[in-house]
């Protein structure tokens, strides 16, 4: 299971005391709370509006829940994009949403992710702070969805690269990661040990709790025994010290017994 990124903003908020806010419920799951915090604002705010909906659904993606929710907030962004780019940004979010329902098992959206995510890419232009996310989103749907890991891996290099020069540190761990499970894939196991520890580490500087467990996770498949131990025991402590999520962990930190 990948996890996948939501909209830079309001990764570690800045200067701005409503962002910084927003962050801190975010990172550590309460993901509610920080939507409640967009919606007065989201009505005469397109860019509020699409970061409420990227909020609501990464509550989807880590908790499998609240997916009327989502739905709605879409909608309202969707309908007061104002331009290419607003349009932009609320059809990549359509698109999240469809690959998260597909990827989960709630049902199967993928024709509407790739439609989705093709009209983002028609209507950001292409220095669009947008564009890296589309790209990393596009990238997993290729992966998982599609099969075509070679048609991945160029769409995550564009997303890295994009993260970088847009300064988007958060993406960046998500960019890492996707690139070392790939690598991890084709046999190159010390990429893949530094593109997971990469991830991981910006994830605990930035304070990123909520998606530290599954950053553990992801390393714990490239190191040896018994730093694989080591690490996926940290894992299921923080997987436990937040209420199991994301649950989607929950069978690689506790697989079944062989039958």
């Amino acid at each position: 299971m990948a996890d996948t990124a939501m909209s830079g903003a309001g990764t570690t908020g800045g200067d701005d005391p409503l962002q910084r806010a927003i962050w801190r419920l975010r990172s550590r799951g309460c993901w509610t709370d920080a939507a409640a915090l967009l919606a007065p604002h989201v009505d005469d705010d397109a860019g509020a509006a699409v970061q409420r909906t990227a909020l609501l659904i990464e509550r989807c993606l880590f908790t499998g829940q609240g997916w009327a929710e989502a739905e709605d907030a879409l909608r309202v962004a969707e309908a007061v994009a104002a331009d290419d780019d607003g349009r932009g940004a609320a059809a990549c979010e359509r698109g999240h949403l469809a690959y998260v329902a597909t990827v989960l098992g709630v049902r199967d959206r993928a024709d509407e992710a790739r439609a989705a995510l093709g009209r983002a890419a028609a209507l950001l232009s292409p220095d669009s702070r947008t564009r890296p996310l589309l790209d990393l989103r596009r990238g997993l749907v290729a992966e998982h969805l599609a099969d075509a890991p070679q048609s991945a891996r160029p769409a995550y290099r564009r997303a890295h690269a994009g993260a970088a020069a847009n300064g988007d540190t958060l993406l960046l761990s998500f960019t890492w990661r996707h690139l070392a499970a790939l690598a991890l894939r084709d046999g190159e196991v010390a990429e893949a040990r530094k593109g997971f520890a990469e991830s991981l580490r910006i994830r605990e500087e930035l304070g990123f709790l909520v998606g530290t467990a599954p950053a553990l996770a992801a390393l714990a498949e490239a190191e040896p025994e018994p730093e694989a131990s080591r690490l996926r025991a940290e894992a299921r402590r923080l997987f436990r010290l937040l209420g199991g999520i994301p649950t989607w962990l929950a069978d690689q930190l506790h697989p079944a017994p062989a039958t």
